[in-house]
């Protein structure tokens, strides 16, 4: 009897808004397998096509705030099915789309619709399950979650031998539409108590926050670009520069789903080990972005390496929120957590539209030989977004940087007597500025 209510929240509460999230994963990633399909039913070009796989990032950024604000009011069950009811009618007419305008609308609306997939989720484990399964379950929501991605690669190009695309966004929007209905039907109600805290839990205080702005353009430079190539551009690198064919193209991003989808539970993992040792999820951070840096410069430098350890790296980076997130909670209270997360939110979104038209609009200045576009398109546009993210990580390291040197400069048995008599000096004035701001 025990067993059984233990799980009953599980089957009514974690799996349908699991359900949610796997469906906004994989309206994210299919456009990537779709691609071809739809540049030659609706004649897109090439800056056409990532601007209207992007508006689905724009949507997705443009909702977040608001989207919170309304989570917090009327709890995750009524926000979650009444916008994936959104998403159910874009599907559908994404479907039944022959233009470029009702495209970009209907995907519009499938950005809108699932734009509350994670966070609705994320707050119905913290109203339904105790405080030390909460960052447990967070995980595994992510995990299976991104299994929509896992399920745009290999599984939708099996569905594709027997029907079009836009039959399978008919069965996509029916999927959607049902969830719906089950998140409203079976989900419980919660009633939400306010909080009593006396901390002001305001917007302005995340972003009058100078640590909010230290890491946050490196988040949304990383996981934003990550989205960006795993959700668009991976598929075209992976035939005009690599040359695969279409059954090598289909299992590479297969191979590259499944990595993404073992990335949560990967960074949780670790998460949770680095910190018996006391150490900061910033250090995780960095490492990260750093691995994401080297792994995108192999890629534009065509090194001798299999290509799937790049673009494997590339996917993972896709689940560092994960990381991003543990940050956040370090740095707020749980009054705050709420609004930095969204915010934080927003700009991993509106990166990921901006990079992923922008390398649109970059390779569109090529013309294509053979139905090729030229190797030195895609690495301009790699590495214009690279440039920006190498930037993002030395404002992120730079008060570690100048801590180490300082702490070199310290010690006097390296140095000439006057240039310590000079650094000591200058101890002694920063401290003085530490103790009288903290």
């Amino acid at each position: 009897m025990q067993s059984s209510t233990a799980w009953r929240p599980i089957a009514r509460v974690f799996l349908p808004f699991t359900a949610g999230y796997y469906l906004s994963y994989l309206f994210r990633t299919i456009n990537a397998l779709i691609a071809g399909h739809l540049s030659s039913d609706a004649r897109l070009g090439t800056a056409d096509l990532g601007l209207l796989t992007s508006v689905y990032f724009l949507i997705f950024a443009a909702a977040q705030i608001p989207i919170g604000i309304l989570l917090d009011r009327f709890g995750p069950c009524r926000v979650q099915s009444a916008l994936l009811s959104v998403a159910a009618v874009g599907a559908e007419l994404f479907a039944v789309s022959t233009g470029f305008l009702s495209l970009i609308v209907a995907r519009a609306m499938i950005g809108l619709g699932v734009a509350a997939a994670l966070t609705a989720g994320l707050k119905s484990i913290v109203l339904w399950f105790p405080r030390e399964r909460v960052a447990l379950l967070n995980g595994y929501m992510i995990m299976l979650g991104s299994l929509g991605a896992v399920t745009a690669t290999t599984p939708v190009e099996h569905l594709l031998g027997w029907m079009d695309w836009r039959q399978l966004f008919e069965i996509l929007a029916a999927a959607t539409g049902a969830t719906a209905i089950l998140i409203y039907v079976v989900v419980p109600e919660r009633v939400i108590i306010p909080s009593t805290s006396s901390i002001p839990a305001t917007l302005g205080s995340v972003l009058g926050d100078k640590r909010f702005w230290r890491i946050a353009p490196l988040s949304a430079t990383c996981v934003g670009s990550a989205w960006s190539l795993q959700g668009l551009w991976a598929s075209p690198w992976l035939m005009d520069v690599e040359g695969f064919n279409r059954a090598s193209l289909v299992r590479q991003l297969f191979m590259m789903s499944l990595v993404l989808s073992g990335g949560a539970w990967l960074f949780g993992t670790t998460l949770h080990c680095i910190r018996r040792r006391r150490a900061g999820a910033e250090t995780i951070l960095g490492t990260v972005a750093l691995l994401f840096i080297v792994a995108q410069i192999a890629l534009i430098l065509r090194l001798p390496l299999p290509s799937i350890l790049p673009w494997s790296v590339v996917a993972i980076v896709g689940t560092a929120t994960v990381v991003s997130f543990a940050v956040i909670a370090d740095y707020y209270p749980p009054e705050l957590a709420g609004r930095a997360n969204g915010a934080l939110n927003v700009l991993h979104f509106g990166w990921a539209f901006l990079a992923q038209y922008a390398t649109g609009v970059v390779l569109e200045q090529w013309s294509t030989e053979d139905g090729y576009r030229s190797v030195v398109a895609y690495q301009v546009a790699f590495g214009l977004n690279v440039a920006l993210q190498v930037a993002a990580l030395a404002w992120f390291a730079l008060p570690r940087l100048q801590s180490v040197i300082l702490r070199i400069a310290s010690i006097p048995s390296i140095m000439p007597t006057g240039a310590f008599d000079a650094v000591e000096a200058g101890i002694f004035y920063e401290q003085a500025d530490d103790d009288a701001e903290w």
